[in-house]
């Protein structure tokens, strides 16, 4: 019996294999009653790879566009505010002036209103005295003509003055003038008018 128990011994011992320790498998984990297990998924992308056309506008904001900034500037700027009117007298053409001086010898004709439009004085500058001796002439009768008005003044004569004009010999580099009476004030400034002294004739001047 001893024996047999010996023999039995080594046979046992015998089949006993002794596994290396990295070969075991890991317990498993344990896993709670009344969960499931989730499936692995993939960690979400940073904010920084999220598109931002999914991101919704801010509450009140309007997705328009907006116009540039040059249409916004025009379209707020303010209207320049109107001035008053104010009358600026009509110049003579280049060839009015020059046909003027060369066939009369005077240049710069001017009619403006005086004494609280009373009257319409007439001024001229002498180039050449012998040319201008026609608007000296005290024998020519100046008549000024107002065809919008429909009226023609003259030149008036006063007791102890005389006519009001000067009718001395003209001379070179020297201005003479006339006045008008305008009693009732019919001329305005503005008002294109002719000045006729004897075979001078200046049309289209304007009343300043």
């Amino acid at each position: 019996m001893l024996v047999k128990g010996l023999l039995l011994a080594m046979v046992l011992a015998g089949s006993i294999v002794v596994l290396p320790a990295g070969a075991q498998s890991p317990a498993a984990t344990p896993t709670p009653l009344g969960t499931t297990q989730s499936p692995a998924t993939d960690p979400a992308p940073p904010a920084s790879a999220q598109s931002p056309a999914t991101a919704p506008p801010a509450t009140g904001q309007s997705t328009a566009a907006k116009p540039p900034a040059s249409r916004q500037s025009a379209a707020t700027k303010p209207s320049p505010t109107p001035h008053p009117y104010r009358f600026y007298p009509a110049h003579f053409s280049r060839r009015a002036e020059l046909y003027y001086r060369l066939y009369w010898g005077v240049d710069s004709l001017r009619l403006k209103s005086a004494e609280s439009g009373e009257i319409i004085r007439f001024s001229y500058r002498v180039l050449d005295a012998d040319k201008a001796k026609a608007l000296n002439d005290k024998k020519a009768e100046p008549v000024l003509i107002d065809p919008q008005a429909g009226v023609k003044l003259v030149v008036p004569s006063l007791e102890k003055v005389g006519k009001l004009r000067q009718s001395s010999t003209p001379q070179a580099d020297r201005s003479y003038w006339m006045a008008f009476s305008n009693k009732g004030r019919l001329v305005k400034p503005g008002d294109h008018v002719n000045v006729v002294i004897g075979d001078f004739r200046a049309n289209g001047l304007v009343v300043e």
